[in-house]
């Protein structure tokens, strides 16, 4: 008998044994496999193949049997369940979950606590869908009440809903059965394991949770606020897991609103902790946590993205986060290289999202950042790594530091960043798209050595393609772009914009729900329409249609940026040889101009004004048919009145247009 075969016969054996008629066979039996499965995966895997899971189940949950057999199958169960995730699959088919919750209502706090233990580690299994945790509504408060038995139930309980708390309906079914009260007095527990999940569950609780965090801003634990246990736990004498996760919690708090970034217990206490979590002394994913929080926590706030970037030399500490896995003399350690590894692109995706987070306001610390050690090089190599993460953490760090001038003419053309990027948004997943088409825009803008290379590189196409994408953030970024790339360009790149984007696809983004889409597309119209030559020649071809979707804007119910961008569009037009006689023949366009001349708003009145002021003036070819026809229709009238207006640039204008009737 070969060894496989043997294991499977003594397996075999210990199931047989569950259907003995015997109820004391039985037990000692179930007592027999609880010490035959300890730390042997393979015994475990072959039991629950040979079906002992069922029957495991069955004699747990029948009323016939004693309170011990009862307990040790569930002890049983949890071990097979401290196996592979396919024993945790196989047990939650087998519905372990609802039996084992059918068993918290038993009297017995032995019982309780095996069955809790076992629920503990079947949920922190990734394999298991937490939603079983709230299919039954009674579940959440009997086991809030059950939290006051025991520091085994608090522990187990505690770590249930801190992995099982996903989503924010999660968060308010927990709020809303008192989760804030029943847990915050285990925070001094005088066992570690409690506080410790206790304090994870907070930080589940208050993360992008205004309601959850405002609430725990007054909460008394001990009569100390617990802002300041959370301080407390983050000293440096108590374990790194709790310093961590304290500084999580406040970071989420005032994340949520519910403490000010200039708190001192956020700039005194939380944001030092989190920077010393990003240095050497700490392992791999502290250091990977640390980082991540710190990023989180300075992203909205200017002022902590500053004090961070002079805190222990935090720029230059994360340059070491490329330095793994390590040098080929400490490979001798194949564990520790594995595990290099592993972490290896977590760290660099940490340190890139820091770097993101710290450069994203302030120009010197973006000096700092791109004047690390090959950080330019680093963050094009991460722009095409295999993992996803770490491309997209490398393209928005990319984005954050692609907001300054300064680095736009020098780094970012140094290292022909634009040519990684193009490739990028070649076939990305859409968060990749958004970063990658966001940085784009600014590599477009017209001061940047970028913009010639990128416009050879066929963009045009692909920013058209973007314009036509289901996301909005997508449609908004493709037509920034080409707004940025339109802006005084040549005449060949306009053409090249207007027959790639098709008149078709502009007016249909000229009637997008999306404001920004809106906004954006006007502005590229506007720098479409730049340039006589260039308004004569775009009008000719499709000036019926341009006219059309001005008349429709103008019509509709649009916010006051909206209409005065078209308006602005109407005067570039009016600017026009050819162009101007499209609005001198157009009455109705010409009723709306003097509506808007009359309009409440001043940005409406002084473009509308500017229209009139392009069509009348002087030195142009037939500027004597167009006052004269103006002046029948009452605009003279209506400029008269706008150089009495009481804001100087209005009345300004209004003059201006005036002498040229009387020159």
């Amino acid at each position: 008998m070969d060894a496989a075969a043997e294991v499977t016969a003594t397996s075999r054996h210990y199931v047989d044994r569950l259907f003995d008629p015997d109820p004391q066979k039985v037990l000692q039996g179930v007592i027999d496999m609880k010490n035959a499965v300890i730390g042997n995966n393979k015994q475990k895997a072959n039991l629950i193949v040979l079906g002992a899971v069922p029957r495991l189940l069955y004699l747990l949950q029948q009323s016939s049997s004693s309170l011990e057999l009862r307990t040790e199958c569930a002890v049983v169960l949890g071990s097979l369940a401290m196996g592979t995730e396919n024993n945790i699959k196989s047990l939650v088919d087998c519905h372990i979950i609802p039996a084992l919750l059918q068993g918290l209502l038993s009297p017995d706090l032995i019982f309780i606590e095996a069955c809790l233990r076992c629920l503990r580690t079947v949920f922190i299994s990734p394999v298991t869908p937490v939603q079983l945790l709230y299919t039954d509504p009674t579940v959440i408060p009997h086991l809030m009440s059950l939290l006051s038995n025991s520091q085994r139930t608090q522990e187990y309980i505690t770590q249930i809903f801190s992995h099982c708390c996903k989503t924010p309906e999660h968060q308010t079914v927990l709020f809303n059965h008192g989760a804030i009260q029943n847990i915050a007095p285990l925070l001094i527990s005088p066992s570690y394991k409690v506080r410790m999940q206790a304090l994870k569950c907070f930080s589940v609780l208050a993360y992008e949770n205004t309601q959850v965090s405002m609430t725990l801003v007054n909460v008394l634990v001990d009569g100390e606020l617990l802002s300041q246990v959370f301080v407390k736990m983050m000293q440096r004498d108590q374990p790194v897991e709790m310093q961590l996760t304290a500084a999580k919690c406040l970071t989420y708090m005032c994340r949520a609103g519910a403490i000010r970034t200039d708190d001192s217990c956020i700039v005194l206490k939380t944001l030092p902790c989190l920077v010393r979590m990003c240095s050497k002394e700490h392992l791999l994913e502290e250091r990977v946590e640390g980082a991540e929080t710190l990023a989180y926590l300075m992203e909205p706030d200017v002022e902590l993205q500053r004090i961070a970037s002079t805190t222990d030399h935090l720029v230059a500490m994360l340059a070491d986060y490329f330095k793994y896995p390590s040098s080929v003399s400490a490979i001798t350690d194949i564990k520790r290289l594995d595990h290099d590894l592993k972490h290896a692109h977590e760290l660099r995706q940490a340190a890139f999202k820091l770097y993101a987070s710290l450069g994203s306001n302030d120009e010197d610390i973006r000096k700092k950042i791109t004047e690390t050690e090959n950080m330019m090089d680093r963050i094009v190599s991460g722009l095409s790594e295999s993992s996803i993460k770490v491309r997209l953490a490398a393209v928005r760090c990319l984005h954050s530091l692609s907001r300054s001038v300064q680095q736009l003419r020098t780094s970012f053309h140094d290292h022909a960043v634009w040519k990684p990027l193009m490739k990028l948004l070649q076939n990305a997943p859409d968060e990749v798209l958004v970063m990658a088409s966001s940085t784009l825009c600014n590599l477009l803008l017209e001061f940047s050595p970028s913009k010639e290379p990128i416009l050879e590189s066929g963009v045009i196409e692909l920013l058209c393609s973007l314009t036509q994408s289901d996301s909005s953030a997508l449609r908004v970024n493709g037509i920034w772009a080409l707004m940025n790339m339109a802006f005084q360009a040549d005449q060949k790149v306009k053409v090249e914009i207007v027959r790639c984007l098709g008149t078709e696809q502009l007016f249909r983004l000229l009637s997008d729900p999306d404001t920004n889409v809106l906004m954006k597309t006007l502005g590229l119209l506007r720098n479409l329409l730049s340039t006589r030559p260039h308004i004569d020649q775009i009008m000719s071809s499709h000036g019926k249609q341009i006219m059309q979707a001005v008349t429709l804007i103008l019509e509709a119910e649009h916010s006051i940026e909206v209409k005065e961008q078209t308006l602005c569009i109407l005067a570039n037009i009016a600017d026009g040889n050819t162009a101007k006689e499209l609005i001198m023949t157009n009455d109705d366009m010409l009723q709306k101009i003097k509506y808007y001349m009359g309009h409440s708003n001043v940005k409406l009145q002084l473009a509308a004004t500017f229209c009139i002021s392009n069509l009348i003036w002087n030195e142009e070819d037939g500027s004597q048919e167009r006052q004269d026809k103006l002046r029948e229709m009452g605009f003279v009238d209506v400029l008269h009145k706008l150089t009495q207006a009481s804001d100087p640039n209005l009345s300004d204008r209004a003059k201006t247009a005036m002498q040229q009737y009387l020159a």
